[in-house]
Order: C-alpha cells, then structure tokens, then sequence
C-alpha cells in the first residue's frame, strides 16, 4: 500500500551519512514525454477540470530528471530509536518550538477548540515534516507528478495525485507556479498530498483561499481537521511513557495488540484515567529492554494516517508535550 511517507525520501535530519549516498543514475530518456503530456491533457479536461487549468499548468512541462532519480533512491532510515529520538526530541528542537508557541499561542488555542486537536500534536506535526516551516520543499509539484507519472512505476497513483493537484488549482488556493513541496508531490509546512488538501484543507482565514505555505491559520487548522476527520477524540491524548512490571511480555507489545484497559490492569499495567471507550497499546520502538510507551486508541491511529512509523507517532507527541508543558 502506497502511503505519504513511502514516496518521499527520508530528511537528511534523520539519516547517517552511510544512508545519504546514492546509486548511480543515468538520466532517462524524455522522448516520449510531449505525447504523454497530450493524453494527460485530454484526460484531465474528461474527469472535469477545465481546459484553461490544464492548458495553463501543463504547458511547458519538461522532465524532472531529480526527482525520478530521487523516487528511485529513496534512502530507508536504519537509526535505532535512541538515535532517532536524539536526532528529533532534542534540545534545540524543543526550543525552537516553544518559541514558536509562545508566538503562535493564541491561534493554536482557537484552532484546538474548533477541532479538539492540542497545540502540542500541531507543533510536533510541524517540527517533524518541515522543521517549522524551514523545509518544505521547493520542487514544482505540477512538474514533478507529472514526471512521476510518465515514468510509470506507480503511474495510476500519480496520475491521480496529478488530477487532484489540477483541482486544487482550479478552486483557487494556490497557483500551478507556487506550487511548491516536494518531489513526490507533498505539499505546504505539514506536508499534504494533493487529495489531503482536497479532503482536509482549511480556509482558516476565510480569504477564499487553503494557504498551506504561508498560512499560519490554514496550516494549524488543516492540520487538526485531517486528524479530527481521521477520529481525533478531544478527550483523549496521544499516549505516554511508562514503566513496564517486571517480567511483562514483550510479545503482547504492538501498535496492532490493542486491548481494553480492564485487560491491560490484568497484566499488571498502571493505567492513567482514561475515557472508558480508549483502548490501549504498548509500543517498545527500542526493543524489549528499552523505552516503554502506551498509546491511545482512536488518537493514535488518527497520528497513524498521517504518518504511519511508530517512531514518528511517538516523536510528534514527545516533543508536543516537551513543547507545551
């Protein structure tokens, strides 16, 4: 299953030096590119986008040879979860984010009442995608999907994603030339693929337009309504860390193990005061012998859809509630 984090390469942030080189890549053949770009025309005007949007945004197109080559190379992180959450959970990060908050405070508390989602998730969202705002791509998403298309490894994938981008075009949020993430085609400071912004952007400001690059409104609220939509409950944080009994067996651990939290108090777990429709997971990213986590279901299977990693999962709410406390 194709999900936004398998089609974009990992941050250098995350990654050694070792997982950063690259194979050797020889530029592809672009020949049959124009006669793609005519039948991806016609197709687009078929499913409802108007001649003027595609004209405007398909003219000129040529390959984007970096970004095939990017798709193709998309370096796997190997970091354990200490090496991880050093790299992420980190001092300076940490920081930077409640200065951040402090900033951004008051339109946080008015998007966490609309949406029920805490400042603290939206600030560990933003951190983790684009470091705040500071990288989030500068690649022309119209260019590169349809390159990606073309190319044809997953073409029906990215021609959709292509058509949805054409939309958002089209109602007026932004223009195919400020268009800009990266090369797999995610979009804006937290990262939305072209059908996320058509499902779950928001017109925060209320200026016509889901500003998703410069926006702080329409970024904190999209944000919060893709999780409120994915099941969010406002009642119900993330998870925590805990320490497991003595002789606890690892094997009942897994995001997917989930269990009422009766069942888990059977185990010998110390459970918080919880909503009495949560169920309960614990997550061990490091092993058996490191780092405990419980997490709270429906909230962490919202944190899930929009990045599936456990290890990101549980970044997004360690740095929110570092953020925020």
């Amino acid at each position: 299953m194709l999900t936004r984090r398998t089609l974009l390469a990992a941050s250098a942030l995350l990654l050694p030096a070792s997982a950063m080189a690259e194979t050797a890549f020889t530029p592809v053949n672009t020949a049959s590119f124009p006669a793609y770009l005519d039948t991806l025309r016609a197709r687009a005007v078929q499913v409802g986008i108007s001649r003027a949007t595609v004209d405007h945004a398909l003219a000129h197109l040529t390959v984007n040879q970096r970004a095939i080559q990017l798709d193709r190379n998309q370096p796997e992180s190997k970091l354990t979860w200490a090496q991880y959450r050093a790299r992420i959970v980190n001092t300076q990060r940490i920081a930077q984010g409640r200065q951040l908050y402090a900033k951004h405070r008051g339109l946080l508390g008015q998007v966490t009442q609309r949406y029920g989602v805490p400042a603290g998730i939206i600030m560990g969202i933003w951190a983790l995608e684009s470091n705040y705002g500071a990288s989030s791509g500068d690649f022309n998403i119209i260019q590169c999907l349809a390159t990606l298309a073309w190319e044809g490894r997953r073409r029906a994938f990215f021609e959709s994603e292509l058509f949805d981008a054409l939309r958002v075009i089209e109602r007026g949020d932004v223009t195919a030339e400020r268009m800009v993430g990266s090369y797999a085609g995610a979009m804006g400071q937290t990262q939305f693929m072209p059908d996320s912004v058509l499902k779950y952007a928001v017109d925060w400001d209320g200026n016509g337009r889901r500003d998703l690059w410069t926006s702080m409104g329409d970024i904190f609220a999209s944000t919060a309504n893709y999780l409120a939509r994915e099941g969010w409950q406002r009642e119900l944080g993330w998870g925590r860390q805990i320490q497991l009994p003595q002789g606890f067996d690892s094997r009942l651990s897994g995001h997917d193990k989930r269990r009422t939290q009766a069942e888990w108090r059977g185990l010998g777990l110390a459970l918080p005061a919880l909503p009495e429709t949560a169920r309960v997971a614990v997550v061990l990213p490091g092993g058996p012998a490191d780092e405990a986590f419980l997490v709270y279901y429906p909230n962490y299977k919202a944190l899930r859809a929009y990045n599936p990693p456990d290890k990101y999962c549980l970044s997004v709410g360690l740095l929110g509630d570092a953020i925020t406390l």
